[in-house]
């Protein structure tokens, strides 16, 4: 998949992962990579820091019983809003390359 085709899609399913409850980094970076397993730790830290830095989500810090503080994330309303945006967007991709007639076969 591109590069840039990627780094949207899965800026979309952390938003979406965040959008019922807050979760810590590496409960995030462990339920993407169940379903993309060749993305980077890495690669899901720095979208994690991008969405906070624009505003999308926010970083509380909670007690942890087995170690230091972790940071968890949470959807803002910005990025409620953005992700509303991106699943509207997304929905008309499919729905136009189903259009077309390509058929993808999703379960294998």
């Amino acid at each position: 998949m591109d590069a840039q085709m990627k780094k949207g899609v899965l800026e979309m399913c952390i938003l979406y992962k965040l959008k019922d409850e807050e979760l810590y980094g590496y409960e995030i970076m462990k339920s993407i990579r169940q379903f993309f397993p060749d993305v980077y730790e890495g690669s899901i830290y720095t979208i994690l820091r991008r969405l906070n830095t624009t505003g999308h989500t926010q970083i509380t810090q909670k007690k942890s019983l087995n170690g230091p503080a972790r940071k968890y994330y949470g959807i803002t309303s910005t990025g409620s809003a953005y992700l509303d945006q991106m699943l509207t967007e997304w929905k008309a991709v499919v729905h136009s390359v189903s259009a077309l007639g390509i058929k993808v076969d999703c379960h294998p």
